[in-house]
């Protein structure tokens, strides 16, 4: 009988129409329109992508193939965004695939997502972080200038090597920000993000004329493999909409707002990422490209030198866009969490004028502080993907069991092909994380682990639902 309660209780799924906002001192402020959620998602998928990732994968791992890397990652992440849509139509709160799992799948999937996705969006953060200081320091050296060696990287990354004081202080400055109000912190996102869209179309207008198409040969030198392998890795520069929808609760008419901005996001992103990789391969040999500031010696190597320092200027400013949108998120799912009761009710105190969690934004930006001053960009970047592309199937799971579990619930946005769509998504996401290195899979065990204590120790029987359960669910599957 007690495994039987338990296994209600795990299963415990939050109504939709119950989904609150908690009392006045855990609410958000609903200030932002279309087109700066849109500006959200583009700056969480446009950054690391094009000006890091792009180089790494054409030079070891895919070469001029890394355009069909970008292709297959993005065909399996428009199938999980249009289950993100459907969901952030009818679903306006913060937290995204954790809320979205809890209320289809019950509370236990509701919290593995939550979990898997607080060390997932906070080591993106500092990852991306890691990545801006490659072009930090290429700026550096091209202005005569020197910094102290033990500032420069992390221990082991390089002889002398302390800290990378850079990458660190900018963790906390995306904390700063994200404290002062969503409405300011989204005014700076969209600023910024105009800004690193046009130093995108700059490379891509005057790099289109320095093609030589004899790079483009051989097109798949590690096979058509190592594209597939690419697109593993790549997979990591094309989502970004998922902590973006995050900001729901936020959205001042998230129901219309919310599926057009993770689908134009997503769409402008794709489009900007095919032509940046064209040019990218076309201008070098992909064994010359430069794994750490690719497009900046990529024009240096056509005597653009002016135009390379302006690329990595760009870079470091457009970089910090993709550390917004994700630390945004890991504090909105933090926050939801513990609005829910599966984390400390603490968490989930807002602001009283400002009307964020400022304490769970601090607390994330000094741990991805910590990740990136002290971590290499490998250790770091092993912490993420893994959990983004599990969230991702849940995700396209639960909108196939919604849709037949509720067809008649209101949706703003359905998502097309049903059930085929999704599907595509669950199995592209399960097939790329089977490219993941086993050290990967060790890291999520331990985490997944230490997850399921705390949540047998504390969330399940602090759980709001707990205290107060759900209406009982009739045999046909509808409450």
């Amino acid at each position: 009988m007690a495994g039987l309660r338990m296994g209600q209780g795990v299963l415990r799924r939050k109504p939709i129409e119950q989904v609150e906002e908690g009392d006045a001192s855990e609410q958000l402020t609903r200030t932002l329109g279309l087109w700066q959620l849109t500006a959200i998602g583009v700056g969480g998928i446009i950054g690391a992508g094009i000006f890091t990732l792009a180089g790494t994968v054409a030079n070891g791992t895919a070469g001029p193939a890394v355009l069909i890397s970008f292709l297959i990652a993005g065909v399996a992440s428009a199938a999980a965004a249009f289950s993100y849509a459907e969901f952030a139509g009818m679903i306006p709160k913060a937290g995204s695939a954790y809320t979205y799992g809890y209320v289809v799948l019950g509370e236990l999937a509701g919290w593995f997502i939550g979990w898997d996705l607080l060390l997932e969006y906070t080591a993106i953060v500092a990852v991306v972080a890691i990545g801006i200081s490659g072009y930090f320091n290429f700026l550096l050296e091209d202005l005569g200038a020197e910094l102290p060696t033990w500032m420069l990287g992390a221990p082991g990354t390089g002889s002398g090597h302390k800290v990378d004081l850079f990458a660190a202080v900018l963790c906390l400055f995306i904390a700063y920000l994200l404290t002062l109000g969503i409405k300011s912190a989204a005014r700076f996102e969209t600023v910024v993000v105009v800004l690193k869209v046009l130093v995108v179309l700059v490379v891509i207008a005057v790099g289109f004329f320095h093609i030589n198409t004899s790079n483009y040969s051989p097109f798949f030198p590690f096979g058509v493999g190592g594209a597939f392998t690419g697109a593993a890795t790549v997979f990591f520069a094309v989502f970004g909409y998922d902590a973006m929808s995050t900001a729901a609760e936020e959205s001042k008419d998230a129901q219309r707002h919310m599926p057009k901005a993770i689908m134009y996001s997503l769409a402008i992103s794709m489009v900007l990422y095919v032509l940046a990789t064209l040019v990218l391969t076309g201008m070098q040999n992909y064994k010359e490209v430069d794994p750490e500031s690719g497009f900046s010696t990529a024009f240096q190597s056509v005597g653009l030198d002016a135009l390379a320092d302006v690329i990595a200027v760009g870079a470091i400013i457009g970089i910090l866009t993709v550390m917004f949108t994700f630390m945004l998120g890991v504090t909105r799912v933090w926050f939801s969490m513990s609005r829910d009761g599966l984390l400390p009710h603490w968490f989930a105190k807002t602001h009283p004028t400002r009307h964020v969690p400022v304490r769970v934004t601090w607390i994330v930006g000094v741990a991805s502080a910590l990740i990136a001053g002290f971590l290499p960009i490998g250790e770091a970047a092993e912490l993420t993907n893994i959990g983004i592309l599990l969230a991702f199937a849940v995700v396209c799971t639960a909108v196939i069991v919604l849709r037949y579990r509720q067809p008649d619930l209101p949706r703003s946005f359905r998502t097309p092909g049903m059930p085929v769509v999704p599907a595509i998504g669950v199995v592209s996401s399960i097939w790329l994380i089977t490219y993941l290195a086993v050290e990967t899979w060790l890291r999520f065990a331990v985490w997944f682990a230490l997850g399921l204590i705390i949540y047998f120790a504390y969330s399940y029987r602090k759980s709001a639902l707990a205290k107060s359960p759900p209406p009982a669910v009739e045999p046909g599957g509808k409450e």
